[in-house]
């Protein structure tokens, strides 16, 4: 079978990766780039095509087409984009400078934390592992 060919999938599928593409094209994705996705769309939520062969009575993964244009940026508009993209270069420029001393200090503060706890968690181990025993 060439690659490309949907003649595996079933009417469903076909029927399916056609709605999908409509919504992609008036999203404004290009007639090819629609078409892409749909099929990934399908093909990741049926497991490819269903025709004929084994596994063919298994379970949807409806996550991938409920998921659709709310994980892309294409949802936005391009004012909210644009001014989250500032956001993230404000603070990628605010957290540049002195990471490594941050990161330093913090490891030394919680060594010094855990070694309390842990001794209280071994105490408290102790006395549950006697309680067992009798």
């Amino acid at each position: 079978m060439p690659r490309g060919d949907k003649g595996s999938y079933t009417d469903k599928q076909k029927r399916q990766a056609e709605h999908i593409e409509e919504g992609y094209e008036k999203r404004g994705a290009s007639k090819e780039e629609a078409e892409r996705r749909a099929w990934a769309t399908v093909n990741a939520s049926s497991g490819g095509g269903k025709k004929s062969g084994s596994g063919r009575g298994k379970q949807e993964n409806k996550g991938p087409a409920k998921r659709g244009g709310k994980k892309s940026a294409a949802s936005q508009s391009t004012e909210t984009r644009s001014r989250a993209g500032k956001e993230a270069a404000a603070t990628r420029k605010r957290n540049a400078g002195g990471g490594a001393k941050k990161a330093a200090g913090k490891k030394a503060a919680s060594k010094k934390s855990t070694s309390k706890k842990g001794g209280a968690k071994k105490a408290a181990s102790k006395k549950g592992g006697s309680r067992k025993g009798r």
